[in-house]
């Protein structure tokens, strides 16, 4: 019997993170900046006013950055994983997709909540679980913060060889974590899971952020609209030039144009994805993939009935003003899951 869970609002009553997330209220910039010297010269301190219920003063001070500067992004996310997870010289190219930690965090522990509610309410944990990261990117964000939180072990896969070399870079700056992650090169445009799954390899969840936008220039007007949204002046300042295109990729937020655009955008992706699960319908207990335009939902829904899913689930997730989600879906059987429990997760 096919079970597909729609959506059933957002994943909590406030404006907040996973409560397992590290990354509640304001950064903590006095305590990051010491960890890291471009951070601490890309801090301003900005005065807003303040109510009065909050003090009898009209303005307060608080310290931030320009969320719009790739490059304070970038030394953000380097205190972050530098202090709450001990990862050391992390860096990615300047072109490359600068991830929000706090975001993909979330997206981490409520597929650790997944996992928990088909076990008893008990997260399984360390080298047990095994978990596919499709387009794991330069960052290798997902495999460092998963190990962190839960000793996952990860297989990441990238299209890109230039995102798996700088991905490699990040693990052998860190020995104590590098043997929990395996990176792969997907040779093949046209495949998300063949090529680069072993005959012995079963995972317990496979994640991904797939590309949103379907074209270069959907992907440049969704800059565009962010820097308006901001009040900021649009500028295209992209350095290189797509492969697929003449017109160079907009990259003022960051990303090459394998991890914004592909033909048919996040759409035909995610239904490619769930058509070529189909046929490993047995090797992964929990596929998943974030889908980052609620628009898309029923075309999703879509394709996992006719792939013949056994069950789906759509997780809401709120993080600021910000709304996202993930669905996932499973072949298995309650019959195959309870095997797949005491199998795998007995220990875990």
């Amino acid at each position: 019997m096919i079970k597909i869970t729609p959506p059933s609002g957002t994943a909590n009553s406030s404006h907040h993170l996973h409560p397992r997330n590290r990354h509640q209220g304001h950064y903590d910039f006095a305590r990051l900046t010491p960890l890291d010297a471009e951070l601490a010269m890309l801090v301003s301190t900005n005065t807003h006013q303040k109510t009065p219920q909050q003090s009898q003063q009209q303005t307060h001070q608080q310290t931030t950055i320009d969320f719009t500067n790739p490059v304070a992004v970038k030394a953000l996310n380097r205190a972050l994983l530098k202090d709450y997870y001990g990862i050391q010289e992390w860096d990615i190219p300047a072109h490359n997709l600068c991830p929000p930690i706090p975001g993909r965090a979330d997206y981490l522990h409520y597929l650790a909540d997944l996992l928990a509610s088909g076990n008893a309410g008990k997260i399984p944990k360390g080298s047990a679980v095994q978990v596919l990261d499709i387009g794991v990117g330069a960052s290798c964000i997902y495999p460092l913060i998963g190990n962190k939180e839960y000793g996952w072990h990860f297989i990441g896969t990238d299209i890109n060889p230039e995102s798996i070399n700088n991905a490699q870079i990040i693990l052998e700056a860190n020995p104590a974590i590098k043997p929990a992650i395996q990176l792969r090169l997907q040779t093949s445009a046209n495949a998300i899971f063949k090529g680069v799954i072993n005959d012995d390899d079963w995972f317990d969840l496979s994640l991904c952020n797939p590309p949103f936008h379907s074209s270069v220039n959907e992907a440049s007007a969704g800059t565009q609209r962010k820097w308006e949204n901001l009040g900021k002046e649009w500028v295209n300042t992209a350095p290189v030039k797509s492969a697929r295109s003449s017109t160079p990729p907009l990259l003022n937020f960051g990303g090459h144009d394998a991890e914004l655009w592909c033909p048919g955008g996040e759409l035909a992706f995610i239904q490619r994805m769930i058509k070529e699960s189909a046929q490993i319908p047995t090797r992964c207990f929990w596929f998943s993939s974030l889908v980052s335009k609620s628009a898309n939902l029923p075309g999703i829904y879509a394709a996992l009935k006719q792939a013949g899913v056994h069950d789906s689930k759509t997780i809401a997730m709120v993080q600021g003003q910000k709304q996202s989600r993930f669905v996932a879906w499973t072949f298995l059987n309650t019959s195959q899951q309870t095997a797949w429990r005491k199998l795998r997760w007995s220990k875990a």
